[in-house]
C-alpha cells in the first residue's frame, strides 16, 4: 500500500527527476570549462608557433640580404684579385676570421668602396694579409 505524502515531505525529497534535470547544466558547464581549457592551450601553441615563424622569417630575410652584399663583394675580389669565385670566398672568409668581423660586415665594407667609402685600415690589412696567403698557396700548388 502506497502511502500518502505531504507537501512537507515533497520539498524535502525532491524526485530524481527533478535532480537530474538541476545537475545537467552543472555538468555541462564543466564540460564548456574544460573544452574552453583545451581552447586556451591550443591557442597558447598557436600563439608560440606563430612567434617561431616570425623569427625565423626575419632570419631569413637578413641573410637573404646578407646574401646579395657578400655576392657583390665576391664579384668584387673576382675583378681585382683576379680570381674564381670560389678564392673569392676563401679571401672574405680569411679577412672575417683573422679581423675577428661577421663577414657581412666585411662584405658591406668593400661594396661601400664602390660608392666612395674608404674601406677600414684593419680590414685592409687583414686583406693584404688574405691575398699574400691565397698567392702563396696558389704558388705552392701551382
Amino acid at each position: 500500500m502506497q502511502q500518502a505524502t505531504t507537501v512537507h515531505e515533497a520539498r524535502q525529497a525532491p524526485s530524481t527527476e527533478l535532480v537530474a534535470t538541476l545537475r545537467e547544466p552543472a555538468a555541462e558547464a564543466g564540460e564548456l570549462r574544460s573544452e574552453a581549457d583545451e581552447l586556451r592551450s591550443e591557442a597558447d601553441v598557436l600563439r608560440a608557433e606563430a612567434h617561431e615563424l616570425r623569427v625565423e622569417n626575419e632570419q631569413l630575410r637578413r641573410a637573404l640580404n646578407s646574401r646579395a652584399v657578400i655576392d657583390q663583394a665576391r664579384g668584387m675580389l673576382m675583378v681585382l684579385a683576379p680570381c674564381s669565385s670560389e678564392r673569392a670566398w676563401s679571401l672574405l672568409v680569411d679577412v672575417s676570421q683573422h679581423g675577428n668581423v661577421r663577414l657581412r660586415v666585411v662584405a658591406a665594407a668593400l661594396v661601400a668602396t664602390a660608392e666612395g667609402e674608404a674601406f677600414p685600415d684593419h680590414l685592409r690589412r687583414e686583406l693584404r694579409g688574405a691575398l699574400r696567403r691565397l698567392h702563396a698557396t696558389e704558388r705552392r700548388d701551382g
